[in-house]
C-alpha cells in the first residue's frame, strides 16, 4: 500500500468507518495537467455512521474536512462514495 493511501486511511479513521476502500487511480492520469504537481487521483468508498441523515454534499464535506491539508499536498482529484450503514 502506498504512503499516500496510508495517510488518507489514517485521516479517515476519525470517521470510524465500517468499510473503507481507497484506490490510487493516478496511473491513469499521467500527463494530465493536474498530475504534473505530483498530487494523485483517488477513488474512495466509505461506510460510516457519521453520514447518517446527511445529504450527499454534506457527506463529501465531512470527508474533505477529515482529509484536511492532504487535499493541498497529496490529492488532486477524489471520487467519493460515502454511505451510512445499511445503505447500498
Amino acid at each position: 500500500m502506498s504512503d499516500r493511501i496510508e495517510r488518507i486511511r489514517a485521516r479517515l479513521a476519525a470517521l470510524a468507518p465500517l468499510q473503507l476502500a481507497v484506490e490510487d487511480d493516478s496511473h491513469r492520469h499521467v500527463g494530465h495537467a493536474g498530475a504534473r504537481d505530483g498530487r494523485g487521483h483517488f477513488n474512495l468508498r466509505i461506510v460510516s455512521a457519521a453520514f447518517a441523515g446527511l445529504a450527499p454534499l454534506a457527506r463529501h464535506r465531512v470527508v474533505y474536512e477529515a482529509l484536511g491539508d492532504l487535499l493541498q499536498t497529496d490529492i488532486h482529484a477524489l471520487s467519493i462514495q460515502a454511505r451510512a450503514p445499511g445503505e447500498t
